[in-house]
């Protein structure tokens, strides 16, 4: 039993990962489902779709490798996504809303008028946002005709997509989450490690919704014998950018990592200290073992390899991602165009949620080229927002080096142009899939299979560098480049 399975449900796909005992990739599938969009700014999953991705991924990656003995399942997954289902009948009361949503601004612009904001973000070291689950719950129980009345009689379950996917496999026996997941729903005291009551009921949520909220290496029960042929254990959880922090091995307060996903989310550990943001960051937990919290500052891009999908499937110019960087490199240098992606508002430090995305500079000589590279200049340039807020809040020692995953750490050119703007070296490591690697990790120590924290930093292996290569005069222009393109943005939205 030396084999540990790692579900990763993400935004667009499920994958499931087989490690063995060396955390050494065995097998993997993935598959991806379709996305829902009923509206402008509302983004929407079939909890069924992620259901049965996870499920026949896990069937694939465990009949690619043997049918190997698998000791414990390690799960990790999008974040803030909500799902609303019957206790009785296990079916979901409406579509998942997705993290992406915008649906609940005008909501949130009440909750801020109304001084909630400040208290809000001091128990959950949030900021008031329709990204968060609270106000998605709140929405589906409002709108779902029954669903408030079932609620207060506790016949449904909430949960994020680790806790929807827990239900599912253990057949109904357990309903519940991390602490990593829980600190993203803007239902949970961070401080105090528990669902915060004040906050529930201003949201009209009965906490007999909620799930158990356990460590990230915990027993969350076993699963049904007829899944994989023989029941396993699930002794691991965490959020998506969470499990990436672990396993890119940022066990010490000072160390950044950024992942690049269909968002891209760049995380600070801050170790047992929850730093209050002065920039519009998130205080957020990187994780909990023994009971312990782990805290850390975030900033999140809601748009990053989303923006190369739109390449594909909106503007139509590419076929597949890979063929962005060819693209990037053959772009006119003489122009400068600028991609804003506030497809679904921007994100950190900002916080508009009303924005929508804008292009820069364009001419008649301006072509798939030059709209590749901006758009994979794009998340170079957020990012930069990023690490700039971090180091205004952070006073503590950090690492110098940026820590990169997730499937556009795979681009050396954008990989290098993140170098370039951001002034810093960027370190990918061999196994950029360490959002897997971290479920696993968590599955596998809780069951004494791989070793400690201590010990799996040492296990960490550098697979390239990238180092500034343009003058601080040209990095400033560029700069300055962005950031006027983000207020005129930001002005036509307000």
């Amino acid at each position: 039993m030396t084999h540990i399975l790692a579900i990763d449900q993400g935004t667009t796909s499920s994958r499931a990962i087989l490690f063995d005992a060396d955390m050494t990739v065995r097998s993997s599938a993935q598959e991806e489902f379709p996305q829902h969009f009923p509206r402008s700014g509302w983004v929407e999953h079939d909890p069924e779709d992620l259901w049965a991705t996870v499920a026949a991924t896990c069937r694939a990656a465990i009949e690619k490798a043997g049918n190997p003995p698998i000791a414990a399942i390690g799960i990790t997954n999008q974040r803030e996504t909500v799902v609303v289902w019957n206790r009785q009948t296990g079916k979901p009361v409406h579509n998942a809303i997705v993290w992406q949503d915008r649906r609940t601004a005008e909501f949130c612009r009440e909750l801020e008028a109304a001084g909630h904001g400040d208290m809000i973000t001091a128990r959950t070291g949030l900021l008031v946002d329709p990204y968060f689950s609270a106000t998605k719950v709140k929405w589906i129980l409002d709108h779902v005709e029954g669903a408030r009345a079932a609620a207060e009689a506790g016949d449904l379950a909430f949960g994020t997509v680790d806790s929807w996917l827990i239900w599912r496999l253990t057949g109904g026996a357990v309903h519940a989450t991390d602490a990593t997941n829980a600190a993203r729903t803007m239902l949970y005291d961070i401080h105090k490690g528990r669902w915060s009551a004040t906050i529930c009921d201003l949201f009209g949520i009965p906490q007999s919704m909620l799930p158990d909220v356990r460590d990230c290496s915990a027993d969350f029960g076993t699963t049904r014998p007829d899944l994989f042929g023989r029941p396993i254990p699930i002794t691991g959880v965490a959020g998506d950018q969470q499990a990436a922090t672990l396993g890119q091995a940022c066990f010490q307060p000072g160390m950044m990592k950024s992942t690049y996903g269909t968002g891209c989310f760049a995380l600070l550990n801050t170790g047992d200290t929850p730093v209050v943001s002065s920039q519009r960051l998130l205080t957020t937990i990187a994780y909990q073992l023994d009971g312990k919290p782990t805290y850390a500052l975030e900033g999140s891009i809601f748009i990053a390899g989303a923006v190369v999908q739109w390449l594909r499937d909106g503007l139509r110019i590419i076929r597949e991602a890979r063929e962005t960087q060819p693209l990037a490199e053959s772009a006119d240098e003489s122009q400068r165009v600028i991609l804003v992606p506030a497809f679904t508002g921007l994100g950190a430090p900002y916080w508009k949620p009303e924005c929508r995305g804008a292009i820069f500079g364009l001419t008649r000589n301006s072509g798939p080229a030059e709209l590749a590279r901006a758009a994979l200049e794009s998340v170079g340039f957020q990012t930069l927002d990023l690490l700039e807020a971090m180091r205004a809040d952070w006073q503590g020692d950090g690492q110098t080096a940026l820590r990169v995953d997730g499937g556009m750490a795979a681009s050396d050119w954008a990989m290098q142009f993140l170098s370039d703007i951001i002034g810093a070296r960027v370190d990918r490591p061999r196994i950029t899939e360490t959002t897997a690697l971290g479920a696993a990790w968590l599955a596998g120590q809780q069951q004494g299979i791989y070793p400690d924290a201590a010990g799996f930093a040492r296990s960490w292996a550098l697979e390239r560098s990238f180092e500034p290569q343009i003058s601080a005069e040209l990095r400033a222009k560029r700069r300055d480049e962005w950031r006027r393109a983000i207020q005129a943005t930001i002005g036509v939205c307000s």
